[in-house]
């Protein structure tokens, strides 16, 4: 039997939970972030009264579910079976508002991480601090820190202290959402370390400042190199795949509307005022790679491009290798149910 926690299970997928006080703010990240609906669209959503579940399985690296649950769900109720959820779940984001009182929230989250963690101590519990967009710099900063004290302290009390949370500060009307959920697919990812290891080779060997692995889809990267993020880069690469993917839509089908506007082709230069230049390759039919280059680097163009070739060419080796332990376990779980007969009609047990 495969387990929910298994990487390379293709029969149940790992859960992301999204929970949190009723008009938090869930539905319209999901909204946002994985079906490019507008932050201002999302005025209009009504409150989610049951619990929404969605595949998103836009490559192989970003391949999970998603479970939006209502506001006003109640653990204690008999017909709310959250050891089974738990079970399965890979990570549980737990969204506050910081523009309203939050010690409710502080209640629930407390309630909801004890709950999950008794059933399945290996879930991630991600806090996004929402709706930041409201708040200075400064009252961010003091949100954050009081909600991380609070949190904590209520763990320390119950004898938790080594539940780990992880804290962002997100909003939908800037890049900090879909930052803040790289983070948490990245931790769902078992092929990371390796991602990360090609990308701080190919950069080395490349002379690039900074490269991304983007799902393009979504704008969430699966990978970048070991240098540190810098949000404004992390927002051009954003709005470099939004250009990319825009301009592909209107002039790169054909005039019957057929073909695909992101191919093994596409590609892209764009050439900043600050003597940097952003270069995106496709690498497969969802993830591009996008790097930053410096120009006087940039001119070895060619050995940039042979070395992308080297570094695609071993992302495809990733894949094959999880495509066969896929069909490995799937094969021996296949033979473990249905166990061939001998000849004397007694079952073969399965090596």
């Amino acid at each position: 039997v495969l387990d929910f926690n298994d990487p390379f299970s293709t029969e149940v997928k790992p859960r992301i939970l999204l929970m949190g006080l009723r008009r938090s703010g869930k539905s319209s990240i999901q909204k946002v972030v994985f079906h490019k609906m507008s932050p201002n669209e999302t005025l209009f959503l009504e409150s989610t009264n049951k619990i929404c579940r969605e595949d998103v399985s836009n490559s192989s690296f970003v391949n999970f579910q998603i479970w939006d649950f209502p506001g006003q769900i109640d653990f204690f109720d008999p017909t709310f079976d959250y050891e089974m959820i738990f079970r399965g779940t890979g990570a549980l984001i737990f969204v506050i508002d910081s523009q309203d009182d939050y010690m409710e929230a502080l209640a629930r989250l407390h309630l909801t991480v004890t709950r999950a963690y008794k059933v399945n101590p290996d879930i991630n519990f991600e806090i996004f601090i929402h709706k930041v967009d409201g708040l200075s710099d400064d009252h961010k900063i003091e949100t954050q820190r009081d909600i991380h004290q609070r949190a904590n302290d209520d763990l320390a009390d119950a004898g938790l202290e080594k539940i780990h949370l992880s804290f962002y500060l997100t909003s939908i009307y800037d890049h900090s959402i879909f930052e803040a959920f790289s983070k948490v697919v990245q931790k769902l990812i078992p092929q990371l370390p390796t991602l990360e290891n090609l990308l701080n080779i190919f950069i080395s060997n490349s002379g690039i400042e900074k490269a991304f692995l983007f799902d393009v889809v979504s704008k969430i990267y699966i990978a970048t190199d070991s240098t540190p993020v810098d949000m404004q880069t992390y927002e051009l690469c954003c709005d470099m795949i939004d250009v990319v993917i825009d301009i592909s839509c209107i002039y790169g089908l054909k005039d019957d509307g057929t073909g695909a506007p992101y191919d093994k082709e596409s590609m892209a230069i764009i050439k900043l005022n600050n003597t940097t230049v952003l270069y995106l390759k496709e690498v497969t039919k969802f993830l591009a790679l996008v790097c930053f280059v410096r120009e006087e680097s940039f001119e070895r163009k060619g050995l940039i491009d042979y070395n992308f070739h080297c570094f695609r060419k071993a992302i495809q080796e990733v894949f094959e290798v999880r495509m066969k332990v896929v069909r490995s376990r799937k094969h021996q779980s296949h033979m473990q149910k249905n166990p061939r007969p001998t000849p004397n009609g007694t079952p073969r047990m399965p090596l």
